[in-house]
């Protein structure tokens, strides 16, 4: 797309949690200090949690001067409130066309991302967009008719394994997809996390939550589209005794015929000394040849033993560091910098925002809408950066996922024509 003079944007975060604190708010510090960021505020339900992302050292350490608005001001009302709506406060709050980052539960993203489209703002939301195609389309069209950018930050698709591995796929160098693995487990301790109250059976599950990462990767780099998915998954309970699929097994048919197999859960030991084990291999095969790709995503040859653990839940003394996902690092200067594949998603989808909006200033309505407009076909096309339009076969999956999870395990089809649907597997299906 063109690259007109940045317009600096406001930047609202709904859901102040783990990965916000961990990614989101240093991600929009540093672009706040490089001035593509104006305003910040962040909204929560619940007091304690918005108090422990504005007292976080980390984060007033490595972003000296740096704050952000509060909805709710922990320090201004009862500690043990909860207040579900005050990101409608927020949004009020908020000019027309500027940034707000959904990142929330699985199931909560459709209606709030629905109102943020309808308060006229651009949505950057964390992975999966929404639970159904359904959904999406509706969420899609109505950003579009307002010209309104919706990100989805997939981030391993800013990790340069995956770039490199994309341009050689579609270069033809190693020729056709056959079949692959990958996993995914979060550490033990999620179990003992707010998960326990919103990733339960009814709404989401380990596949959905963190599967469709090496889904949305393996179509990014080979282009391919999925046309079956089962899941399998035996119910087991939380800590506070809710129900919930936290281990999956996941079995995706691409359109020509090559399998990927997903496991997923929480429950990788807390003593391990990565953040999570996590990897991909997908096997390929060319003319009277075999090729190969191997990304091993938990450990990135890094160790540090270091003399006494951190505080934090998983900290280890020993670690396998991970220098390529997200690092808070010394550049020299006030503070530290954010690095990494995890900020490089953040500050692309934030940028293509505030370039929209710069290439729309001083135009008249009508001709900033077609301008806005011609820019989002532009993102779409491009498909470095996930877009409901460029991406749609991610929320095929997930519904297709959430059928067979909940109907032990019965494979389920995709059909992308006439229209995008997903159905039980049928006799006839097994025929092709």
């Amino acid at each position: 797309m063109p690259v007109p003079a940045l317009l600096p944007i406001d930047v609202t975060v709904l859901g102040p949690g783990m990965i916000t604190q961990l990614q989101l708010m240093p991600s929009l510090y540093q672009l706040q200090r490089l001035g593509v960021v104006r305003n910040l505020a962040v909204c929560g339900t619940r007091p304690g949690t918005m108090k422990t992302l504005a007292e976080d050292r980390r984060l007033l350490d490595g972003f000296p001067g740096h704050s952000f608005a509060m909805y709710p001001d922990y320090r201004k009302v009862d500690a043990k409130g909860s207040f579900p709506h005050a990101y409608r406060d927020a949004l009020k709050a908020l000019p027309p066309r500027q940034c707000v980052l959904v990142a929330l539960p699985d199931n909560l993203h459709y209606p709030v991302i629905k109102e943020c489209l309808a308060a006229d703002q651009h949505v950057l939301t964390v992975k999966p967009f929404v639970m159904t195609h359904a959904e999406a389309q509706e969420l899609e069209a109505l950003a579009r008719a307002k010209g309104l950018v919706i990100g989805i930050e997939y981030h391993k698709r800013f990790d340069d394994r995956a770039l490199m591995a994309r341009k050689r796929y579609r270069n033809g160098e190693f020729g056709e997809l056959r079949c692959g693995q990958a996993h995914l487990i979060e550490k033990y301790y999620y179990m003992h996390s707010n998960f326990q109250n919103w990733c339960t059976c009814e709404n989401s599950d380990a596949f959905t939550y963190i599967g469709c990462h090496y889904v949305d990767l393996v179509a990014f780099v080979t282009g391919l589209r999925p046309v079956e998915v089962s899941v399998y998954s035996k119910p087991q309970p939380w800590p506070n005794g809710k129900l919930g699929y936290l281990w999956t097994d996941a079995r995706v048919i691409w359109e020509n015929g090559a399998t990927l197999n997903v496991v997923n859960g929480f429950g990788y030991p807390d003593e391990g000394p990565g953040g999570n084990t996590q990897g991909i291999v997908l096997h390929t095969e060319g003319p009277d040849a075999a090729g190969m790709i191997w990304h091993s995503d938990q450990f990135r040859g890094v160790k540090h033993a270091i003399l006494k653990k951190g505080g934090d839940p998983g900290d280890t003394a020993f670690m396998e560091n991970n220098p390529d996902y997200f690092q808070l690092v010394d550049r020299g200067g006030a503070g530290l910098e954010p690095v990494g594949y995890g900020y490089r998603s953040i500050e692309y989808i934030v940028k293509a925002i505030a370039r929209v909006e710069a290439a729309c200033a001083g135009q008249s309505a009508a001709t900033a809408l077609q301008t806005r407009q011609g820019l989002l076909a532009e993102l779409d096309s491009a498909g470095i950066m996930a877009t409901p339009a460029n991406s749609a076969y991610n929320e095929l999956v997930i519904e297709a996922g959430r059928l067979s999870i909940t109907h032990g395990a019965k494979p389920v089809v995709i059909e992308y024509e006439p229209k995008p649907r997903v159905r039980f597997k049928e006799d006839k299906d097994y025929a092709r």
